[in-house]
């Protein structure tokens, strides 16, 4: 599922983030105009903040009672 909101997990948010702040210290340029700050986090914190970037949340497959019991197990 592509997806341009702010993802309501702290993980993916965080992890959106980096990897666009890694994207802009390898050279990539800002999505927005007029950035506030200078840092990579910062700048791609705002880009997220803006809607701006796009990324895909992997789907979860729900699992089972059984499945979870079943695994535990092992």
């Amino acid at each position: 599922m592509a997806s341009n909101q702010i993802p309501d997990c702290q993980f993916a948010y965080v992890t959106i983030v980096a990897r666009r702040a890694r994207q802009l210290m390898g050279g990539g340029r800002p999505l927005v105009d007029n950035f506030r700050a200078r840092k990579p986090t910062r700048v791609a914190e705002e880009e997220l903040q803006k809607g701006l970037l796009e990324y895909e949340m992997p789907e979860i497959a729900a699992e089972s009672e059984e499945e979870r019991i079943a695994r535990r197990r092992k």
